[in-house]
């Protein structure tokens, strides 16, 4: 609250943690590929995130990233 939405500052974030292992971020960032939001959308960008998110120990990420892959495919 009180602080301006920076969707560019927040991609440069996420991937900072993602490429230190954080499955969230891994997640949001193959979101935000998918989206087109902060970055170009580009799909194999968004799959190759959200395959590595998928690998994660976190449950939860696992099954948000396998839904989100199903979906940019088509299932």
């Amino acid at each position: 609250d009180g602080v301006a939405k920076d969707i560019t500052k927040a991609v440069e974030l996420f991937r900072k943690a993602a490429e230190q292992g954080n499955g969230m971020a891994q997640y949001n960032l193959g979101c935000c590929y998918a989206n087109g939001s902060g970055v170009a959308k580009d799909k194999v960008e968004a799959v190759k995130w959200l395959r590595i998110a998928a690998k994660n120990d976190d449950e939860q990420v696992k099954q948000a990233a396998n839904v989100m892959m199903g979906a940019l495919q088509g299932k």
